[in-house]
């Protein structure tokens, strides 16, 4: 089973061609501009976002420790694994 569209009835009147052209254009212009504006939206939502959390991030103390730690250290659990022992976890 197929479904096959209605024949279109295009108007033979150019007044009308022309001016359902115009429309055409119009609604996609109005289109355009609303997917320019929600996208200004979107980049100005997220300059915001990023400019308040860089400005939490800035404000907030930073630890002592981390400065002290020396970055050659390994942090972890570790096993002694010995020789000619069979290691059981």
């Amino acid at each position: 089973m197929t479904f096959v569209f209605p024949p279109l009835r295009r108007s033979r009147n150019p007044l009308v061609r022309a001016l359902s052209v115009l429309a055409g254009l119009a609604l996609l212009g109005v289109l355009l501009v609303f997917g320019v504006v929600v996208l200004g939206v979107l980049v100005a939502g997220s300059l915001v976002f990023f400019a308040l959390r860089q400005w939490k991030l800035a404000r907030s103390p930073r630890p002592v420790a981390a400065e002290s730690r020396r970055p050659d250290v390994l942090e972890g659990e570790f096993t002694v694994i010995r020789q000619g022992r069979p290691v059981h976890h």
